[in-house]
């Protein structure tokens, strides 16, 4: 049986964001905790750095971390490292999530594609690479690149994960 919109708005009152336990307790990540404006979990993830749960009109909780994950990069110089040395390590954790059948999305800070056309970041790391692997990624593995500054990136993991519980709401 379809929800209603009131039973979806009951249910996205009680939203909680995931945050993997590897996220290192920074004041960055304090920042980005606060900026959720809900409660915040750590909690092991699979793949991915943040994901969200809700408690349904049942009083059942239900998590989305392996429908839709978010990956954060604190920069595009670590994104760089993650596509590069740390390649094996990062694409088989994308594997999984495709296996899975989750939306993985790709949220690198303080950068664009146009930083990394003009090579404004701290790597090695070829642009014309970074933007093929990127670009490759898309299709391959279900991901979609954000770029955002760090000092929003909360609002952003809090909007994206909310926008995507609500529509999975709205199918079930």
């Amino acid at each position: 049986m379809l929800m209603n919109v009131f039973e979806i708005e009951e249910t996205l009152k009680t939203i909680t964001i995931l945050y993997d336990t590897r996220e290192q307790p920074t004041k960055k990540l304090e920042r980005r905790i606060n900026q959720f404006g809900c409660p915040a979990l750590k909690e092991k993830l699979d793949y991915g750095d943040y994901s969200i749960k809700c408690v349904m009109l049942d009083k059942n909780e239900f998590s989305m971390k392996n429908k839709v994950v978010i990956e954060r990069k604190m920069d595009i110089g670590e994104l760089c490292m993650c596509m590069g040395q740390q390649r094996k390590r990062f694409e088989s954790e994308f594997e999984r999530a495709k296996k899975d059948g989750c939306k993985v999305y790709l949220l690198i800070e303080n950068g664009s594609m146009d930083k990394i056309l003009r090579h404004d970041y701290e790597s090695r790391m070829n642009p014309k690479a970074l933007i093929a692997s990127i670009c490759a990624w898309i299709p391959r593995y279900n991901m979609i690149p954000i770029f955002c500054t760090s000092a929003n990136s909360g609002k952003i993991i809090k909007e994206v994960l909310f926008r995507e519980l609500k529509e999975y709401l709205k199918g079930i």
